[in-house]
């Protein structure tokens, strides 16, 4: 496959870089973004070069496929998936691969849609990619931007396939830019120009790590600069922040905080609001460590996300 053929099937991309040895390193942020966050924290800049909601798509009646990778950095240690029409049929956990080395697959016969999760809390270039037999890219629906925090970027499940975006996507099938990056809040900052880049949709679900605010001066003015940037038509959607359960004593503060980014979001005419306590159970099963949802917590909050989006026409 040529590298060109690999980056038609390669999806989740805003650029591509080609690096010496015939590596492909896919971006989701602009360099000018990337730039930011590098002098802003290095727990942000290193997130936002992950693999966060890179897929590789496409359709196909071949019976193999294998390609070269290599880790440029790790967080947390999730995977790569293979999904087979919608349904997972391979996992290769990060914890168990070399540092660089090569992945194959045997798919079943006959023709079939293909998704490959790259890992959500890592960056990885891949190389020498083979498909046996003639494929052709995915087919997506509407181009869609979304915005978070680690939640969104992929933590919590420690399964790149099962993340609360991958969930939802495998029903909505949204051609996505994920732009979650953990640890992150509502930074103005980062909402600069992505040149060539027209999202047909916005989602944002931000705002846990910055509850205990003293104002909400940085939610108006991540408003006011989004719609400045995107203007008064593009359908925004506003997921405000789910329950959390490491902090008992302070859900009262939360539960205020959430009314307010719920007030300030939905007093544009172009955005939607949807609670994110009602998209999550409150108890701690759900949860990788009270705060992050676990597997089972991020496909119900796929589904339920998935069920509010088509309830409210978004």
């Amino acid at each position: 496959m040529t590298t060109k053929e690999l980056k038609g099937i390669y999806f989740g991309a805003y650029f591509f870089e080609e690096l010496d040895g015939g590596w492909l390193q896919a971006f989701q942020y602009t360099k000018e973004q990337m730039d930011y966050f590098k002098k802003a924290s290095d727990f942000w800049y290193d997130r936002c070069m992950a693999s966060t909601a890179k897929t590789l798509e496409f359709t196909t009646e071949a019976g193999c496929i294998s390609f070269e990778y290599k880790f440029l950095w790790k967080g947390s240690e999730d995977s790569f998936e293979l999904a087979v029409n919608n349904q997972i049929t391979d996992i290769r956990y990060v914890k168990d691969l070399k540092e660089e080395g090569k992945l194959e697959w045997e798919l079943t016969p006959g023709k079939k849609n293909v998704i490959i999760y790259l890992p959500s809390d890592a960056t990885v270039v891949i190389r020498n990619c083979q498909i046996n037999a003639a494929f052709t890219p995915a087919k997506k629906n509407e181009k869609v931007l979304w915005l978070g925090d680690s939640i969104t970027q992929g933590f919590g499940p420690l399964r790149s396939a099962c993340t609360y975006v991958s969930v939802a996507n495998r029903l909505l099938n949204y051609d996505i830019i994920n732009q979650g990056i953990g640890g992150y809040v509502y930074d103005k900052k980062s909402l600069l120009k992505m040149p060539g880049y027209n999202p047909d949709k916005i989602i944002v679900s931000l705002g846990t790590n910055q509850f205990g605010c003293e104002t909400m001066t940085d939610i108006e003015e991540y408003y006011q600069a989004l719609i400045a940037l995107y203007g008064k038509t593009i359908p925004i959607l506003c997921i405000s922040p789910l329950w959390r359960g490491d902090v008992p004593d302070g859900i009262p503060t939360l539960g205020k905080f959430c009314e307010n980014v719920k007030k300030i979001a939905g007093s544009y005419s172009n955005v939607k609001v949807v609670d994110g306590f009602t998209l999550v159970p409150h108890l701690l099963e759900y949860y990788l460590d009270k705060l992050h949802p676990n597997a089972l917590g991020c496909e119900i909050y796929g589904r339920n996300l998935v069920e509010e989006i088509k309830k409210i026409n978004f």
